[in-house]
């Protein structure tokens, strides 16, 4: 830990895992808190290239791991049921013995808003399927033959035997920057993720941070919360400037997100071009110190 701050890390499911198996391990070596991969049919301009099944690549990183923690960032509704993704988390939650964190959002826009056919809905749309998507996903996760007949899923008699390992249910971490997803924060979940709502410089990213944490300050007040029950995620290569440019840049990023209230923050994997491109060796040297801190 930094800071007082849990460390994170996405490994984006682009490698065979004949490769990838190294990174999750070494990250559970390294001393990470937790890693994540993405949970897309396809992302951006990596579309055409490599791209794996994120419960599957889970299920795999869970069976070469014993400690770290295992999440989505996050699963959607552009292409998931809440029926048919209950059975897959509550076998996740099974196999890794109760360490999946399940990162879970409205769903942009792009390949996975299409790819099955349907029309890209705009932002309000998006947001009442995703209320509705939440809403289900915990009665499955929570109780036994849930029927449920709603605007946009449907589940008959549906059943969730035996249940999560972790109870009452897999932890839900809700990607929200808007006040309607983050009334969903305040009422279903365990974390909060957020990547911040942009900026064409660092400061201003920054700025809409500090922004957004505030707003959900207040959705927390609204809904009688403790602010102290919720753990707060950030991304922070949402940033224009990639986290891992150097360490020092790193620890200046934990720090100041620590400053503004986070519990949690999560990097990239250097990859070798395009999205997250880096250098290996600065995630060495940030591991390092990490482990570094851990012996104290």
């Amino acid at each position: 830990m930094l800071s007082g701050v849990r460390i994170g890390i996405v490994i984006l499911p682009d490698q065979r895992w004949s490769e990838a198996q190294r990174r999750w391990r070494q990250a559970e070596d390294w001393g990470f808190d937790h890693a994540w991969t993405y949970d897309h049919l396809g992302w951006r301009d990596l579309v055409d290239g490599p791209w794996f099944d994120s419960m599957s690549t889970l299920t795999a990183a869970a069976l070469v791991t014993s400690r770290i923690r295992l999440g989505t960032l996050v699963a959607s509704p552009n292409f998931r049921h809440p029926a048919a993704f209950a059975r897959q988390v509550t076998t996740l939650d099974d196999i890794s013995n109760g360490r999946l964190l399940l990162g879970i959002g409205a769903g942009g826009i792009g390949f996975d808003a299409t790819v099955l056919g349907g029309d890209t809905l705009p932002p309000r749309r998006r947001v009442d399927r995703f209320g509705e998507f939440t809403e289900l996903l915990d009665l499955l996760l929570r109780q036994d033959g849930v029927t449920w007949r709603g605007d946009w899923f449907t589940a008959v008699e549906a059943r969730n035997g035996p249940g999560c390992v972790q109870i009452p249910r897999v932890p839900f971490v809700v990607a929200a920057n808007g006040p309607r997803s983050m009334r969903l924060v305040a009422r279903f979940g365990q974390g909060w993720v957020t990547t911040g709502t942009g900026g064409d410089d660092l400061g201003s990213w920054w700025e809409s941070v500090a922004a957004v944490s505030a707003r959900l300050d207040a959705a927390l007040d609204e809904a009688g919360r403790d602010p102290a029950t919720l753990d707060r995620y950030l991304s922070l290569d949402a940033a224009p400037v990639f986290s891992l440019s150097s360490a020092d840049f790193f620890s200046d990023a934990v720090e100041r997100a620590a400053g503004l209230g986070f519990t949690d923050v999560v990097t990239h994997w250097p990859r070798l071009s395009s999205w997250y491109a880096g250098d290996e060796n600065v995630l060495t040297e940030v591991a390092e110190r990490l482990a570094e801190l851990r012996r104290l």
